[in-house]
């Protein structure tokens, strides 16, 4: 019973983890994907425990079955018929709904190989939703996964929610009220236990302290495959019922408990960050060319283009992770926060001649660049903008020409657009020149007149030519004078 128990607790809740993961975008970054690669791996488990729980059950517990090797070859058996129907018929069959054209068939299709998968392991005396998590593997391994996930993404909330209303609807008030102490400590350990597990194995895998704490945060609770293990171990005898109830509150109560676990270690760890970032080294009377204030995919980028140059550049960050990940490629970058005037100071910058601000946020770089300011009213500096709407707050305040990121891009972008069109690098170069000219007069306009629609006819739109708007609005209408016939004639469109 006691491997049972701690079987039960080694796994981790997939559907709560990747539930936080996506609620803080972390489901597409590659310390997220370690996450979910170990949650999957931790899921597959459960068919070898199965067969450990059926292995491990009192004698005449499969009396009815035929025997334990009978029970064992009818659940291999199974598991085999899905492999080979997800290998050998799933692409047929969605290529022939395919050629249809119908995607209401394709979502249904796709949630009858789920309930199909999930009947089958049940009549193989697996659970069903172990099936279902196999057809979900066999999915994302077919040709149309991508189709399919956009099919089921509405389905994707609702049977979220219905699968945590199963959770706490498995939770007996009842046990808990009568043994609430035992469980609450029970629950406490499991938990600091698991997060104290997590945390070493990250740690010798190579993970910062950070990193290794959150994760073991994160992955503290019990899983959802530990109600399938403790339910099959209670059919069989090998725990009592009263035993399964409580093993079963214990995992609820801590999958209820993470969230809270982890918004809490999120506010420990934002007021205790000078203390996580004593071992990194601060700027002290740096004395470069050029001042870089914030190291992300901007930054480093920008830095790379300077260091090229053979300019000697003082780099800043208030992110320890990327400060230490930038250690191991032999960059040396320094604590510091650019929104204080001491850390300015001890960046040299009244010595610099050149600041670049590629912070986060629109709002943080206002305040790093008002600090320059203060201390360097006359020192170059380069902003990154987020926007239109920045760029003309930028300007304001005295930036000459702040960077859009995503303009710089789109230009890029159109030029390739324009070659691939036929047009050759002369001609597209030609046709970005003029479309970074309009709008920098458009960018002029608006910084002068604060009003974001006093640009609009600057514009190129698909509902007619465009007229450029002078920034003097001339007293008379323009005049040509043609030289064919000698004499003045006005054009039609009223524009010389």
């Amino acid at each position: 019973m006691a491997f049972i128990a701690a079987s039960g607790f080694v796994l981790t809740s997939t559907a709560v983890v990747m539930q936080l993961l996506a609620e803080r975008g972390q489901l597409s970054t590659r310390p997220g994907q370690q996450i979910v690669s170990i949650l999957l791996f931790e899921d597959l488990l459960i068919v070898p425990l199965l067969a450990l729980a059926a292995w491990m059950a009192p004698a005449g517990a499969h009396a009815d079955g035929g025997g334990l090797w009978q029970s064992l070859g009818l659940g291999l058996l199974a598991l085999l018929l899905l492999l080979a129907a997800g290998r050998w018929l799933l692409d047929p069959l969605f290529v022939l709904l395919a050629r249809a054209g119908a995607r209401e068939v394709m979502t249904a299709a796709a949630l009858l190989v789920v309930l199909g998968a999930a009947l089958l392991m049940q009549w193989g005396g697996l659970s069903m939703a172990m099936g279902a998590f196999v057809a979900g593997v066999l999915l994302s391994e077919s040709a149309f996964r991508h189709q399919l996930e956009a099919e089921i993404e509405p389905f994707r909330g609702l049977l979220l929610g219905l699968f945590f209303l199963g959770v706490g609807m498995a939770l007996d008030l009842a046990v808990v009220a009568e043994q609430w102490r035992w469980i609450g400590a029970l629950v406490l350990a499991l938990m600091l236990a698991k997060a104290a597990c997590v945390w070493l194995v990250a740690r010798l895998c190579g993970s910062s302290g950070g990193v290794a704490t959150e994760r073991a945060v994160l992955m503290a609770q019990g899983g959802e495959f530990a109600f399938v293990l403790y339910a099959a171990a209670a059919g069989t005898g090998l725990i009592a019922t009263r035993v399964h109830a409580q093993l079963t509150a214990v995992v609820v109560l801590s999958m209820a408990l993470t969230p809270l676990a982890v918004l809490v270690h999120g506010r420990l760890r934002a007021r205790r960050q000078p203390l996580d970032d004593a071992d990194l080294e601060r700027p002290q009377e740096q004395a470069g060319q050029a001042l870089v204030i914030g190291f992300g995919r901007v930054g480093q980028v920008v830095s790379q283009a300077l260091l090229a140059r053979g300019t000697e550049v003082t780099i800043i960050d208030a992110d320890p992770d990327m400060i230490r990940a930038a250690q191991r490629f032999g960059l040396r970058i320094y604590y510091g926060d650019g929104t204080r005037l001491d850390v300015l100071r001890a960046c040299g910058i009244d010595q610099v001649g050149l600041v670049v601000i590629c912070v986060q946020g629109a709002e943080q770089a206002d305040r790093v660049l008002a600090q320059v300011r203060v201390l360097a009213p006359l020192v170059p500096v380069v902003v990154r903008a987020w926007d239109r709407g920045h760029a003309c707050r930028l300007v304001a305040a005295g930036v000459d020409a702040p960077v859009r990121e995503t303009f710089e891009s789109a230009l890029r972008m159109g030029a390739q657009a324009l070659q691939a069109l036929g047009d050759d690098a002369e001609q597209a170069e030609q046709v970005i020149a003029r479309v970074r000219e309009l709008d920098g007069q458009r960018l002029a306009l608006e910084v002068a007149l604060a009003d974001p629609m006093a640009d609009s006819d600057l514009l190129y739109g698909n509902a007619g030519q465009p007229q450029p708007v002078p920034f003097t609005r001339p007293r008379r209408d323009a005049q040509r004078l043609d030289s064919e016939a000698g004499q003045v004639q006005q054009r039609p469109d009223g524009v010389g």
